[in-house]
């Protein structure tokens, strides 16, 4: 896609977004060229243009790049790639990054999909793609850049944060995007689940007690001493910070891992689901 749709409910995107379409409308003008002109010159569509002119559209970084090429801005308009990548995912991915970022222990459950910080690019497309209503096209790829986006945080050259996921084994067999897909994905677990500060565990469905049930859940303990919440179900993410709903999701957690399989037979049961499949 040529840019991203920009959330209308979204203000610090919709501020920068409307700077940047200033700028551009400014140094197009200056130079006289109409939109039509300014579009075949960078290899853009008047439509796009007129998009981002109107700050409906965030430009990609090329697109920034070559406004300032043709225009000679002499790096002013490429100055702003910066801003434009610090909204260019949805506002509630930005706010639970930094929480992540934040964080020296993250704890996650899931009886619904893969976490998404676990998730191949097709499994998150896959998703994502199966929300209804629908999200347009260039919506599911700024949603999935943003979801791989956050994997960053589980790379094994950065130590930290430890990281622990506990996966009900429905996640594991649900065939979301297909047999390859949900193949992809049980090797994307393994292999990840291989790095010193990431442990997943399963909780088969054979077991009798499962004390998340009432669905997906995390944990993050950060670098400040202080530890929140974060709980996203049907049209609700919402980060949580009272104390004794804490206390209970703490609970919860702990006595979900006791009642999974250890790390070591987690990743040996994905295998021979991963040989199933």
């Amino acid at each position: 896609m040529d840019g991203w749709d920009a959330g209308t409910d979204d203000d610090e995107a919709g501020a920068v977004m409307k700077a940047v379409a200033r700028q551009v409308k400014l140094w197009r003008e200056a130079a006289g060229l109409t939109q039509a002109e300014f579009g075949t010159a960078i290899g853009y569509g008047e439509e796009l243009v007129s998009s981002v002119e109107r700050g409906r559209r965030i430009p990609r970084p090329e697109f920034l790049d070559r406004a300032d090429e043709v225009l000679g801005a002499s790096g002013r308009l490429a100055a702003l790639k910066a801003d434009v990548a610090e909204v260019r995912y949805p506002k509630k991915v930005r706010d639970l990054k930094k929480l992540e970022s934040e964080s020296v222990e993250l704890c996650a459950y899931n009886n619904s999909v893969i976490h998404g910080l676990l998730q191949t690019d097709e499994y998150a497309r896959a998703v994502i793609g199966n929300r209804q209503p629908p999200f347009p096209e260039n919506e599911v790829e700024r949603r999935v850049a943003g979801r791989l986006d956050r994997q960053g945080i589980i790379n094994s050259a950065t130590g930290l944060p430890v990281v622990s996921f506990v996966q009900c084994e429905a996640t594991l067999r649900r065939c979301i995007g297909g047999t390859m897909v949900l193949r992809g994905q049980l090797e994307r677990l393994l292999e990840v689940g291989q790095l010193p500060n990431v442990t997943i565990q399963v909780l088969p469905l054979s077991r009798e007690d499962n004390s998340g049930l009432e669905g997906p859940f995390q944990l993050l303990r950060l670098k400040n001493g202080s530890t929140v919440g974060h709980n996203e179900s049907q049209l609700i993410s919402r980060v949580i910070s009272n104390h004794k709903e804490l206390q209970i999701l703490e609970m919860r957690y702990g006595i979900t891992r006791a009642q999974a399989l250890t790390p070591r037979e987690s990743l040996a049961f994905i295998e021979k689901v991963r040989g199933e499949t």
